[in-house]
């Protein structure tokens, strides 16, 4: 039976305890509310708080400096500014924003500070990392040399993307910009690449159908998602592609490959101009500050190749807007000087109901080949100069007949390529079925085949090439390499399902 302690115990307990307190002043800076308005806290007495430091409010709110005067900051709120009021206290709590990273945010919903919004428990958090962090330096980098497949035949074999590269997709609204980075992460879902989604200024009926999308054809166990919608604080908006890129480099610092894609950089650049300007930084160009293209470059700089022996890679497909196809506006020609390319898509070749409305021409990805699978570089060298002069050549025949065989045989092969590159949602093609295709497209075996046929072979090819495929199927799903006997092979499983095929018909 244990013994109760004496009062005497207690008293000399305590003795001992405030013997060894310390009772020496502390200073502590106090800040105090100024103003508050749409957002953002003008407040005065912190006067060493530096720039992106994280300051607490007197009832829980938490939010950054974003600018500093001699005596007053500027901070952004992260949420409401209710219950922020003039008079209250700040403080600066000497850290910078930082946010939850680790597995356990895989398949989950969080906004940009890892806040879940899925109805779900907050995610286990492996550490707290700050959401602004150098990028690798170029000696720190690896070449970037191995492909990263998103299963869309006109990107794959015409723009192939590396892991550790930087594509922009743009584009007007509405041509299918989300749609082509969701089959990106998508395609996913048979390889080791953890995919996270950043939405920044979006609506939340499209932020839905992302998240829907994944759930149902990819791999949502290896997804993040990151919400910072069009119905977040602008706070939250403008830390939401940093704090996604953080996400991304825990996982890259482990060895992994990750793909990041941001949507979009446009909204991003205007939440980055409303707060300069609530903030009275001066205006530039189209009133952006004179900060915005640091501010990207910064951000894009992050995702890069490290060596093996080192950690793994961050691929990155911001994507912005254009304005009636203007390439040349600001924001757009920012973002494509930092990028390593750029997927650009057409309003015209979207209400011509070409999906991906790829534009062959203005597109270009500057890895290109040397991140290419070699099977898929071998087949797909003739196919953007075949298809660039069949575009020319259907231009001219509007203004007349078309009398020579060569220019019919060229027109025919164009319209075929086309009908290749028009692909449905959600029906990524493997390595092995793009090379099939192209190598009987070089083959000419298809130039007896109605383009209005493709898509069922398209659909019909993948299972024949599992049945069929034998050797040439393994080699080039595992290495990439096409010997010229495992190319005969593909080609004859093709030509096997174009004989199968009740549209085949002699070529016009």
């Amino acid at each position: 039976m244990t013994e109760t302690p004496s009062s005497a115990d207690w008293l000399s307990r305590g003795r001992d305890a405030v013997a060894r307190t310390s009772l020496a002043p502390e200073a502590e800076p106090i800040g105090r509310v100024i103003a508050v308005a749409d957002g953002i806290a003008r407040i005065s007495g912190l006067p060493e708080a530096p720039l992106g430091a994280l300051l607490r409010f007197e009832g829980g709110q938490a939010g950054f400096a974003q600018a500093l005067d001699a005596e007053e900051i500027d901070a952004v709120l992260f949420d409401a500014a209710d219950g922020v009021e003039a008079g209250h206290q700040v403080t600066d709590t000497g850290d910078v924003v930082r946010v939850p990273v680790g597995a356990g945010l895989l398949g989950r919903v969080v906004d940009p500070l890892g806040r879940p919004l899925d109805g779900k428990a907050p995610p286990e958090a492996e550490a707290l990392r700050p959401i602004e962090r150098p990028a690798p330096s170029i000696i720190e980098r690896d070449l970037v040399s191995e492909p990263m497949m998103t299963g869309v035949l006109v990107v794959d074999s015409l723009f192939a993307l590396g892991r550790g590269q930087r594509e922009l997709i743009v584009g007007d609204r509405a041509t299918g910009k989300t749609s082509l980075a969701v089959e990106a992460i998508i395609n996913q879902k048979t390889t080791d690449v953890i995919c996270i989604y950043v939405a920044v200024g979006q609506r939340a009926t499209a932020v839905e159908r992302v998240i829907t999308a994944v759930r149902d054809h990819g791999a949502p166990e290896r997804c993040i998602f990151v919400m910072g919608g069009a119905g977040s604080t602008p706070g939250l908006q403008w830390i939401a592609p940093f704090a996604g890129m953080t996400m991304a480099e825990h996982f890259r610092d482990a060895g992994h490959d990750v793909l990041i894609v941001i949507d979009d950089l446009t909204r991003h650049a205007a939440t980055h101009r409303e707060l300069a300007l609530l903030t009275r930084e001066p205006p530039g160009r189209e009133a952006y500050p004179g900060d915005i293209f640091y501010l990207h470059a910064r951000l894009l700089e992050r995702a890069a190749k490290l060596p093996r022996s080192v950690g793994g890679s961050i691929t990155a497909l911001p994507i912005a807007e254009t304005d009636e196809g203007n390439l040349s506006a600001y924001i757009p020609t920012n973002l494509i000087s930092i990028t390593d390319g750029q997927i650009v898509l057409d309003a015209h070749l979207f209400a011509a109901n070409q999906r991906p409305a790829v534009d062959v021409g203005l597109s270009v990805s500057r890895v290109g080949g040397k991140a290419q699978a070699p099977a898929l570089r071998a087949v797909s060298r003739r196919v953007r100069l075949d298809y660039s002069q069949f575009q020319e050549l259907e231009m001219f025949t509007r203004f007349g007949g078309i009398s020579s065989t060569r220019v019919k045989t060229q027109i025919a092969r164009g319209e075929r390529i086309r009908g290749l590159l028009t692909q449905p949602r959600y029906a990524g093609l493997r390595l092995v079925d793009q090379v099939a295709l192209l190598a009987a497209l070089g083959e000419g075996t298809l130039d007896t085949l109605a383009v209005s046929a493709l898509p069922e072979l398209c659909k019909r090819l993948p299972g024949r090439i599992d049945q069929q495929g034998g050797d040439a199927l393994t080699t080039v799903q595992q290495t990439g390499a096409l010997s010229p006997e495992h190319r005969a092979a593909l080609v004859a499983v093709v030509a096997d399902v174009v004989r199968d095929l009740p549209q085949a018909e002699a070529a016009g």
